[in-house]
């Protein structure tokens, strides 16, 4: 079969799966499959919520969007692109890709393609959901149908690096499946592709490419850590440092999201299971995770050095999405502080012009306040998103907020001009 002519299906429409479709919708049909009918319905009338997607682009698109698993079987190329987060106890959560691909599988015909985007440890791919297609389409594994893993490298909200500029990773089962894998990802990836020798060692180059960005960033949380003890600004070492031609440009921050903060726990379970318990990583993880729980011991702090009862007191946090600019909420570290913060006794007030009220109370069961001419004066304000809505306001924006228009403002990112502070106001950055 000319390998320009296989129809695909993208199974899981989210941040990964529809800029996906998307882009292979622009030259072919495409069938577009989500368990999640609101979505389904949504797309249909050309509602994006993620953002990923320009309202042109999905104009110019032929997607078939269904939630009826039978039509999987008019495609012969499936891409899996559903999510794969951590449980609470940090070990992987595997169901959403073992339940795709037994929808999958039941549809599965000879001579078709199963590709997964969706993260994994090294050796899922081969371990965990190969079995599951062979037993739900009572076909044999390299005989009637062929697997490729090319993992997904979507950052969300970046409308530099996308799906079509980004340098695809791309594996697969047999030399000849590989080949295939390859030549229609090429087709639409611009960036071209990268032949990974097997599917593992896709799986695994997925892995390290988060969790390398995740020690880098711990490596300049533990520096904060420090750095605030010496009462010396973390930004101004690393400006000083960065004059150096190889050094690094990370920041501290928080680390949220359904990549960074969760891929790592999915190469050290795999390593655990094996009999290797891995050191750097969980160190870096234990630091990323704990920095919520600092930060809000530093707004209490700030709160006594002013004479305020903490009981009682108000602090409003904007922001409240995993990072600026995106509406989504899944692993983000704001709800540490937020979370911490309550159990102080104080009354917190969240505004986040990104964010979906009714997610948020779903997921977190944080009431966020719809309007911002709602929030009450508050005591300290933690600016936890730099979303580009906060960034366009000045500071006079963030004194009216306060009350007095007096008192501390956190700026996690360090986003604000640190020049311009108005008189009665205190900065504290990360």
């Amino acid at each position: 079969m000319n390998n320009h002519n296989r129809k695909i299906s993208v199974v899981g429409l989210g941040y990964v799966g529809l800029p996906v479709a998307v882009e292979f919708g622009k030259t072919r049909q495409v069938i577009g499959f989500d368990i999640n009918s609101i979505r389904i319905d949504e797309l249909k009338q050309g509602v994006e919520r993620t953002n990923e997607v320009e309202a042109s682009d999905l104009v110019a698109t032929d997607i078939l969007y269904t939630c009826d698993a039978n039509d999987l079987k008019k495609a012969d190329f499936h891409i899996i692109a559903v999510p794969t987060p951590v449980n609470n106890a940090k070990q992987p959560d595997l169901s959403p890709v073992i339940n795709a691909s037994r929808t999958v599988g039941k549809q599965l015909k000879k001579g078709d393609i199963v590709v997964y985007e969706s993260t994994v440890y090294p050796g899922a791919t081969e371990e965990d959901c190969i079995p599951i297609l062979e037993q739900e389409s009572g076909l044999k594994w390299r005989l009637d149908f062929n697997v490729g893993y090319s993992p997904e490298r979507i950052n969300p909200g970046d409308k530099v690096h996308t799906f079509k500029t980004i340098t695809k990773i791309v594996s697969g089962d047999t030399p000849e499946t590989l080949e295939i894998v390859a030549a229609v990802y090429e087709s639409v990836v611009k960036a071209g592709v990268h032949r990974a020798p097997t599917i593992k060692v896709a799986e695994a180059a997925k892995v390290i490419e988060n969790t390398q960005r995740d020690l880098n960033i711990s490596l300049m949380n533990e520096l904060s850590l420090i750095f605030n003890k010496m009462e010396i600004d973390t930004r101004d070492v690393l400006a000083a440092a960065s004059s150096k031609w190889n050094f690094l440009p990370f920041d501290p921050g928080l680390v949220g999201g359904h990549c960074i903060g969760v891929d790592p726990y999915y190469l050290t379970y795999k390593a655990s299971i094996l009999g290797y318990t891995p050191q750097v990583i969980l160190s870096g993880r234990g630091i990323n995770d704990s920095m919520g729980s600092f930060i809000a011991t530093q707004i209490v702090k700030e709160l006594i050095k002013d004479g305020i009862c903490v009981k009682g007191s108000v602090v409003t946090v904007l922001g409240f999405t995993f990072k600026e600019n995106v509406p989504d909420i899944r692993n983000t570290r704001v709800i540490d502080i937020v979370r911490e913060l309550l159990d102080y006794g104080i009354n917190v007030q969240v505004f986040d012009p990104m964010a979906d009220i009714h997610e948020i109370k779903e997921e977190y069961d944080i009431e966020l306040l719809a309007n911002e001419d709602k929030l009450k004066s508050a005591h300290a304000i933690l600016f936890a998103v730099p979303h580009q809505y906060f960034m366009e306001k000045d500071w006079s924006y963030m004194a009216g907020l306060l009350e007095n228009r007096t008192g501390i403002v956190l700026d996690i990112k360090a986003k604000l001009d640190r020049n311009k502070v108005p008189k009665g106001i205190r900065l504290w950055r990360l």
